[in-house]
């Protein structure tokens, strides 16, 4: 699969997963997801996929500091409806890294590594995103603000838009991806953390 060199700097999300331990698909329980294993997941790079991907990075490292999260360890709660926009598409995201599901993922075995219950829409928060650890009950709400330097719909424009030419459509895969690029470069203003 060819892809955009800049997929390759994004800091990587670490996680244990003691259910991994378990079953023997880590030895040790690390999880190392990388943006590319997102992006393959989600099917394509955006705005959105981007953002939640940096939602968790940023809320994760906050909430646990120099701990490494706990895939499955996480309850994860959404501002909006899974309906509204494209939140499901984010909710999938949070979920692959987190472990989280509302009520269609992994029930455990023997009372354990259930993942079900853990992704909950409609959250009564002001950011998009509110992580809790389960452990300590302890919680952080992060924000993601894209438009502070890209505006998606503008640059979908030059494929969709009534002024879109074959020239503009050929170079719009490059203008997506560089738009991509720039969230991943301005991670530190467009995520806030609380």
């Amino acid at each position: 699969m060819e892809y955009p060199d800049f997929y390759n700097e994004v800091e990587h999300i670490i996680l244990k997963d003691e259910l991994s331990k378990f079953l023997g698909s880590s030895e040790e329980g690390i999880i190392d997801i990388s943006y590319l294993e997102i992006v393959k997941m989600a099917g394509h790079s955006c705005a959105l996929v981007s953002g939640s991907y940096l939602m968790a990075l940023k809320g994760l490292q906050e909430l646990y500091g120099t701990e490494l999260p706990e895939r499955g360890g996480i309850k994860v709660e959404l501002r909006e409806s899974p309906n509204e926009g494209n939140t499901a598409v984010s909710a999938q995201v949070l979920s692959n890294i987190t472990g989280a599901t509302s009520d269609t993922g992994f029930t455990g075995i023997q009372g354990k590594y259930n993942r079900r219950g853990l992704l909950f829409y409609g959250a009564d928060i002001q950011s998009n995103v509110r992580f809790t650890r389960l452990d300590t009950n302890k919680s952080v709400e992060v924000s993601y603000m894209p438009k502070k330097v890209v505006n998606p719909g503008e640059i979908m424009q030059s494929a969709f838009g009534p002024d879109a030419t074959e020239e503009s459509k050929k170079a719009f895969p490059k203008l997506w991806q560089d738009m991509v690029k720039t969230i991943f470069d301005n991670a530190d203003l467009l995520i806030g953390v609380k």
